[in-house]
C-alpha cells in the first residue's frame, strides 16, 4: 500500500498566501499612506519652486535698482527697520538696520560717475513658504568720480523671510576671497 505524504508549505508561504481581513486592511492603509506621502512631497516641492521663483524675482528687481542707481528701490528688497543685518566688504564690519545700509548704498552709487554696470550670476535659491536662503556672484563696474575704472566681483549670501506676503532680505553677507599669503583681497574673484 502506498503511503500518502502531505507536505506543509513553509511558514513564509502561508503568511503570503493566507490573507486575513486585518492584514489586507493593513496593506491598503500602508499603500494609502505611501501615496499620501508622495503627494505631500510633490506639493511641498511645487510650493518651494514657487517661493524660489518669487525670491529670484526679488534679486532681479535688486539688479535693476542698482543699475538705475536708485537707493530707495534697492532697499525695497530688504527688511525695513533695525532688524536687518548686513556684513559688507565696505567698512564698518557690520551694518545694523536698513537706514545704515541705505547710507552705504547711497555712498557707493554717488561714487560712480555715470552709469553702473551690474550683473548677478550663479544665483541659487532654496526656500519653503516662510524662509529661504540663496547665494550668487555679483559684478559691479563703473567709473569713479575721479575717472578711475571700478571693477569689483563679490560673493553674496542672503537669508530671506516672507513678511506680509512679500519676500525680503533679512540678512546679507558680502565677501571677496583674500590671498592669505599677501593679505590682499581678490576683487576680480575669478573661479
Amino acid at each position: 500500500m502506498a503511503r500518502r505524504v502531505i507536505m506543509k508549505r513553509p511558514a513564509i508561504m502561508r503568511s503570503v498566501t493566507k490573507r486575513t481581513p486585518m492584514s489586507l486592511a493593513t496593506a491598503v492603509m500602508a499603500t494609502m499612506l505611501a501615496v499620501a506621502g508622495i503627494a505631500s512631497t510633490a506639493a511641498t516641492a511645487a510650493a518651494g519652486a514657487a517661493e524660489e521663483t518669487e525670491i529670484k524675482a526679488l534679486e532681479y528687481r535688486f539688479v535693476a535698482a542698482v543699475k538705475a542707481k536708485d537707493a530707495e528701490a534697492i532697499m525695497a528688497n530688504y527688511l525695513p527697520g533695525e532688524n536687518l543685518v548686513v556684513f559688507d566688504v565696505i567698512p564698518p564690519r557690520q551694518y545694523d538696520g536698513a537706514q545704515a545700509y541705505k547710507k552705504d548704498w547711497e555712498g557707493v552709487l554717488a561714487s560712480c560717475k555715470g552709469p553702473v554696470d551690474f550683473e548677478l550670476t550663479e544665483l541659487s535659491v532654496t526656500a519653503d513658504p516662510k524662509l529661504g536662503f540663496g547665494h550668487n556672484i555679483q559684478h559691479l563696474s563703473c567709473t569713479s568720480a575721479g575717472g578711475k575704472i571700478v571693477d569689483l566681483t563679490f560673493r553674496v549670501t542672503d537669508a530671506y523671510r516672507k513678511a506680509g506676503g512679500k519676500w525680503l532680505i533679512v540678512h546679507e553677507h558680502v565677501s571677496v576671497p583674500v590671498n592669505i599669503a599677501t593679505g590682499k583681497a581678490d576683487l576680480a574673484s575669478k573661479p
